[in-house]
């Protein structure tokens, strides 16, 4: 399948993910929503053990393994689950655009990389209409406390970043599979703690629908949706890959106003150009090729980056 589908698929189905977990949190904590969510990834993960185990490690892998396992879907999982609580399905993803200029920052301060002057305009653009649509938005029961929410989400998108900055030096050598296991395993590991401090739904508490979205979640989003991005991001480069999180937004916008009937004011909605023009200014650069060889030791022996514009 070519690279380009799997990270357009990979994209709705994160889109989608905003819907679901408005459905999910409205009914379960956040904490038992994420926890249910990866122990779907682990057990369907362990329906596939003999493409899990394909991998190859090499010394100093653990740094990368642990990284990409606490950014994503630990601490992510964390932000987002309780920025759903507090801000939009729409709102939320119009932040997600921020992605791929995140990604860049940190291309630049962990590998080095030269950051060209669209990249620097694109972020003061895209951080300042983020800023624009959190203190437009009025309070409404989509969104109770947009200032929080969006504040959470943006700190849900340095993690998504940094995963995706990790998981590009182990794409080659893991399979999607391999990887989205040990998403699976941290991710329930850190999650079932919580439990023991939130209130657990009686039987007669549990719904369908919320439970029937912790289902997709896991399945489609968690599942397919990783699976889909780590193969592409093995077969493009990271900004090239990240690229394409700008769709997340317009399916994110397009599912809220069908299924959840959510509508954005003209203000809200300037927000979001600005926000766009950023990423659109940002883009206008040469791809960055941030994977870093590894010597059989595991140490990092040189970054081959193309200069940008």
């Amino acid at each position: 399948m070519p690279a380009s589908l799997c990270l357009i698929i990979a994209t709705f189905l994160w889109g989608s993910s905003f819907i679901a977990l408005k459905y999910a949190i409205a009914i379960y904590d956040p904490a038992l929503v994420i926890f249910l969510r990866m122990l779907t990834t682990l057990v369907l993960s362990l329906c596939l053990w003999r493409y899990v185990i394909r991998f190859e490690y090499l010394k100093g892998d653990w740094k990368y393994l642990v990284g990409m396992s606490l950014a994503e879907p630990c601490l992510y999982f964390l932000f987002e689950g309780h920025a759903m609580e507090y801000t939009s399905a729409s709102q939320a993803g119009v932040i997600v655009s921020c992605l791929p200029i995140i990604i860049a920052l940190l291309a630049f301060v962990l590998l080095k990389e030269h950051i060209s002057k669209a990249i620097v305009v694109g972020f003061t653009l895209c951080i300042g209409g983020s800023i624009l649509l959190t203190l437009l938005s009025p309070s409404t029961d989509q969104a109770p406390n947009p200032l929080l929410g969006n504040f959470l989400e943006l700190m849900a998108m340095v993690c998504a970043a940094f995963y995706t900055v990790s998981i590009k030096h182990l794409a080659n050598r893991y399979s999607p599979l391999t990887l989205i296991a040990l998403q699976g395993i941290s991710g329930s590991l850190f999650f079932a703690p919580f439990l023991f401090f939130i209130d657990l739904p009686s039987e007669n508490q549990h719904d369908l629908t919320a439970l029937m979205s912790i289902l997709y979640l896991g399945s489609c989003v968690t599942l397919g949706g990783y699976g889909m991005y780590n193969y592409a991001i093995s077969k493009v480069s990271v900004l090239t890959a990240a690229a394409y999180s700008n769709l997340i937004p317009i399916f994110t916008l397009i599912l809220s106003a069908i299924i959840l009937g959510e509508v954005l004011n003209v203000w809200q909605w300037l927000s979001i150009f600005v926000v766009f023009i950023g990423v659109m200014i940002s883009q206008r650069h040469q791809e960055l090729v941030v994977d870093i060889p590894l010597s059989e030791s595991g140490e990092d022996i040189c970054a081959d980056t193309s200069n940008l514009k």
